[in-house]
């Protein structure tokens, strides 16, 4: 199981970002994607999911309305198009698959590197 996260850049606020996930090892069309963010000094957070057909996306309070998650199951690429970010929008941004009805992730010992992304004026 494998994932690659990509697209993360330093933007200024109210600036916008497409990352990308390249996942792979796995039954991809099977599965919920989710989106996690983690800050400096703060714990790994769920900010959005998608369901296996990409019917279904649930969001943090956080980015509602901002970012939106998409999902193409034959290329096995999990998107967040990202606007409008804000400071406390900086992290380093991975992806995982995700276990049914849960928040939780499906290969919590398996992340990728992960992409940063920063906002600063």
């Amino acid at each position: 199981v494998q994932f690659r996260e990509s697209g993360g850049d330093v933007v200024q606020p109210g600036g916008s970002l497409t990352l990308s996930c390249a996942a792979s090892g796995f039954d991809f069309s099977t599965y919920g994607m989710g989106w996690f963010r983690q800050a400096p000094g703060n714990e790994r957070e769920l900010i959005a999911r998608i369901n296996n057909l990409g019917r279904y996306r649930k969001y943090a309070d956080s980015v509602k309305g901002r970012f939106s998650i998409s999902r193409d199951n034959d290329k096995e690429m999990v998107y967040l198009q990202m606007n409008n970010l804000e400071p406390q929008d900086t992290a380093v941004y991975y992806c995982n698959a995700m276990n049914v009805n849960s928040d939780f992730p499906k290969y919590n010992n398996n992340w990728g590197q992960g992409t940063q992304v920063r906002v600063s004026i």
